[in-house]
């Protein structure tokens, strides 16, 4: 099964992920804080990560050390269109993936789905 790491702390998304992910036989472990994900980081080798930017805590930094840890992971970081301030920090912190919260909900079959493909 493919693991992926999400910090989402909004219960919404956590259950719109996790219904997701079980359809398409994902394993999604949700992190509801940034203290969280990086331990997680640190014990489990994800194909993918996704990232609230508008999670509670300093998700940002999340991002930043995950971008610096000697264990990368494709990170994929979502937020309201309207935040380009916000969108532009998670970019400058190594972020490739921003995209609007619709387009996530939109796309996220597929963006799980990635998780499939990575290499372990």
């Amino acid at each position: 099964m493919a693991q992926v790491l999400a910090l989402i702390d909004d219960l919404f998304f956590q259950a719109k992920i996790l219904e997701t992910a079980k359809h398409a036989g994902i394993q999604v472990l949700v992190c509801g804080t940034v203290g969280a994900l990086i331990c997680e980081m640190a014990k489990a080798q994800p194909q993918l990560v996704i990232i609230d930017l508008n999670a509670r805590g300093r998700p940002v930094e999340a991002l930043t050390h995950i971008m610096s840890g000697a264990q990368k992971a494709p990170v994929v970081a979502f937020l309201s269109h309207v935040q380009t301030d916000l969108a532009a920090q998670a970019r400058a912190a190594g972020c490739s993936e921003v995209m609007p919260r619709s387009q996530f909900v939109r796309d996220l079959a597929t963006i799980l789905g990635r998780a499939k493909s990575e290499p372990s």
